[in-house]
C-alpha cells in the first residue's frame, strides 16, 4: 500500500472527528445559557415576590387605621368590613367568596394591593357576650400584690384579622395576613 492512498482514507475522517467535538461543544454551551437563564429567572421571580410582600405593608397600615376609625364595629362597613367571621378555605388560612376586585385598591409602583378585615366573632350580629363570641385577647394589668386582696380577672380586646391580596407584573401574587387588636 502506497503512501498516497493512506493519506486519501485519512483525510474524511479528520473533518468528521472535528464535526462530532464542534456538536458536543455546542450541545455543552447551550446547556450552560440555558442553567443561566433558568437561575436568572428564578432571581427574578423572588425578587417580583419579596417587592410584593413589601407592598402588602401598605395595605396593612391602610387597613389597621381603618379598623381604627371605624364608629360603630358590630356592622358591616363597604365592601371592606365584615362584622363577623369570613368563612375560610380548605386550609382554614384565606377567606373565601370574597370579590377581590371590588375591595379597595391602592397602587403601589407596579402592584395592586387589596385588602379586607373580618372580625373572629361568631354566632348572631350584634354580639352579645363578646367573650363566648370573639376571639379575644387578654391584656395584662398591673395589679396590687397586697395581701387577701381581690385578683382582677385582666381585660380582653377583639381580634381582628386583616387579609391583603397583592397582584403585580409577571402574575405575581402575595398573601398577608395580620391579626390586629382594638382595645
Amino acid at each position: 500500500m502506497s503512501r498516497r492512498t493512506t493519506f486519501r482514507r485519512q483525510r474524511g475522517t479528520t473533518i468528521v472527528i472535528t464535526l462530532i467535538l464542534l456538536v458536543v461543544m455546542l450541545l455543552g454551551g447551550i446547556a450552560l445559557s440555558r442553567l443561566t437563564e433558568t437561575g436568572t429567572l428564578a432571581a427574578g421571580n423572588a425578587a417580583f415576590h419579596e417587592a410584593a410582600v413589601q407592598a402588602s405593608e401598605v395595605g396593612v397600615n391602610t387597613a389597621f387605621a381603618a379598623v381604627r376609625a371605624l364608629t360603630n364595629e358590630e356592622i358591616d362597613s363597604g365592601s371592606w368590613y365584615r362584622a363577623s367571621a369570613l368563612p375560610a378555605d380548605a386550609t382554614n388560612n384565606l377567606p373565601t367568596g370574597l370579590d377581590w376586585d371590588g375591595l379597595p385598591e391602592i397602587v403601589v409602583g407596579p402592584y395592586s394591593v387589596r385588602y379586607v378585615v373580618d372580625r373572629l366573632c361568631t354566632g348572631a350580629m350584634p354580639v352579645t357576650d363578646a367573650v363566648r363570641q370573639c376571639l379575644n385577647k387578654s391584656v395584662k394589668i398591673d395589679e396590687s400584690s397586697s395581701v387577701g386582696a381581690a385578683r382582677i380577672d385582666p381585660p380582653s380586646v377583639k381580634q381582628f384579622r386583616i387579609t391583603v391580596r397583592v397582584t403585580g407584573p409577571k402574575n405575581t401574587q402575595a398573601w398577608v395576613q395580620s391579626m390586629m387588636t382594638r382595645g
